[in-house]
């Protein structure tokens, strides 16, 4: 196990802001990908932002009973992840799992940017408003636990879609 502890990941939960959270939900009854541009601060650097971008996969929900929650995985994270999973099952809101999710980074890049991190905010929010693109996000996080500023995105897009997805079960006749 890493040297993340339970108060990282508390710093991180807190302090990581959505700042666009892409315009789609999660897919019911289909795998939904969406693309994030996530910014964070390298410590005792200023005036750098470094940029991570890539895509995470939802697969298509699962319904769940209740000791299939251990099966929560996330796919192509890192050992922040499994840390994340274990401070998740003491701490976090299990009602907004009812459901079987696996996250992947897919296509992932990394740049320093030589810029104010509200400058380079602002440079890929006007982007996104140009493309149209629904499934953009952006997130500020945290540099040295980036991995749980990631997963907090992929928590809210949970939690926003669960309402949806129950809805879409209960119409098939599966819940």
């Amino acid at each position: 196990m890493s040297s993340l502890t339970f108060d990282d990941i508390a710093y991180a939960m807190e302090t990581t802001v959505v700042v666009h959270e892409p315009d789609r939900r999660i897919d019911t009854f289909g795998t939904t990908n969406f693309q994030f541009h996530l910014l964070t601060e390298p410590m005792d650097e200023v005036g750098r932002v470094r940029v991570r971008e890539g895509k995470i996969e939802a697969e298509q929900p699962k319904i769940l009973r209740p000791e299939a929650y251990a099966e929560l995985m996330f796919e192509g994270f890192g050992e922040q992840a499994e840390v994340f999973s274990e401070w998740f099952r003491q701490f976090g809101n299990l009602d907004i799992v009812k459901y079987g999710f696996v996250f992947a980074k897919r296509g992932f890049t990394e740049s320093i940017v030589h810029e104010p991190i509200e400058a380079v905010r602002d440079r890929i929010l006007d982007d996104i408003r140009v493309s149209g693109n629904p499934s953009r996000a952006v997130i500020i996080g945290v540099d040295d636990t980036w991995e749980i500023s990631l997963l907090k995105f992929t928590m809210e897009m949970v939690a926003t879609s669960r309402d949806i997805n129950a809805f879409d079960f209960k119409r098939r006749g599966l819940l």
